[in-house]
């Protein structure tokens, strides 16, 4: 999707240069901005029908001249309308009416994985940008990332959002955590917990197991008392890597993936980080691996040491994305295209 038009807000290249850590790169936020004048973006739907109060862009991210409104009313005179898909193709809402003005720019914002995303055929050469968790899209801002201790020390947007790793040396006495709520026998994840659980304990919390409590953080305070995490996706697609592999990380437990490739998965993290399913032939290898990691303290630092390089910055849902979206409206006036190829790419 990318090869005939400019990227305009995406991680750079990511590669390996000797032994090298490939870290994944956003762009530097706190870099200062050319003069432009104002803009105001649209917020078409709020996401799932759920009111969250907008955000004043500059002080909470240091992204200026930028006016956020969800007014349907201020639609002919907006620079960018921002559009969550699911409302749009469940029927809760409709797209603006057309004709659209001029210049106007229609963001097309998704964070759901292509299984749970219907409808996109409708959608063709209807939107000018894509905002995702995928690094390929336009507006590029993913679940989580890391950064650098040296760099997040001096700068970087909103420090009160950034996390700072701890790496504890006290051992954790229990062994293997996993919260779900959307349980689903079709699902990859349910059918390699089903086996793992023949050959090692696992604790299950959330609606298919023990209850867990309902309260912001819970899951990494849980999660703080075990030493592997299973960060199982719903389903399995290029950069879908959600917030269940970055509570592992910000609680200091080792997540367990099984999401994309593990090629995909270390474009965001170190090699050591994590520990995929697909590293084992079956799950009884990958469950002799994880108590022998519980009887040799030695091995399980080599997946907690590079912890100390690095900070975890969450983008915060959903405010930070408007913000984001808002400063690529900025930088790309006068520019514009068209996605024709929505379907196609989403699912590649």
């Amino acid at each position: 999707m990318k090869t005939s038009r400019d990227l305009l807000l995406s991680a750079a290249g990511c590669c390996i240069l000797g032994q090298a850590i490939c870290a994944l790169h956003l762009p530097d936020q706190a870099a200062p901005e050319l003069p432009l004048s104002e803009v105001t973006l649209l917020i078409w739907t709020h996401p799932f029908g759920e009111y969250h109060a907008l955000p004043d862009c500059l002080e909470l991210y240091q992204v200026p001249g930028c006016t956020l409104t969800d007014d349907p009313q201020a639609y002919p005179e907006v620079e960018a309308v921002i559009i969550h898909h699911r409302e749009i193709t469940n029927g809760e809402a409709y797209l603006p009416p057309e004709p659209r003005p001029s210049t106007q720019k229609w963001i097309w914002m998704n964070y759901e994985s292509p299984s749970h995303t219907s409808g996109l055929w409708l959608l063709e050469d209807v939107f000018n940008l894509t905002m995702s968790y995928r690094t390929d899209s336009d507006i590029f801002l993913p679940y989580g990332y890391l950064v650098p201790r040296a760099r997040t020390a001096t700068r970087g947007p909103g420090n009160g959002f950034t996390h700072q790793l701890s790496c504890s040396r006290h051992p954790r006495k229990r062994l293997v955590a996993w919260v779900i709520s959307n349980w689903s026998a079709t699902q990859a994840r349910v059918g390699f917990y089903q086996q793992l659980r023949k050959f090692i304990p696992v604790d299950v919390f959330g609606r298919a197991g023990r209850p867990l409590e309902r309260s912001s953080g819970s899951v990494v305070r849980l999660l703080r008392r075990y030493m592997f995490y299973l960060a199982l996706e719903n389903s399995q697609h290029t950069d879908y890597i959600t917030e269940k592999l970055w509570n592992a990380v910000l609680a200091g437990a080792v997540p367990v993936v099984l999401g994309p490739s593990r090629q995909n998965y270390e474009r965001f993290l170190p090699a050591e980080a994590f520990i995929h399913v697909e590293d084992f032939p079956t799950a009884k290898e990958l469950a002799r691996y994880l108590l022998k990691l519980r009887g040799d303290p030695a091995r399980m630092r080599r997946h907690l040491d590079w912890r100390e390089s690095y900070n975890l910055r969450q983008p915060r849902f959903w405010g930070e994305h408007y913000c984001t979206a808002c400063r690529a409206v900025r930088s790309t006036r006068g520019r514009t295209q068209t996605v024709a190829d929505l379907r196609r790419w989403f699912h590649s």
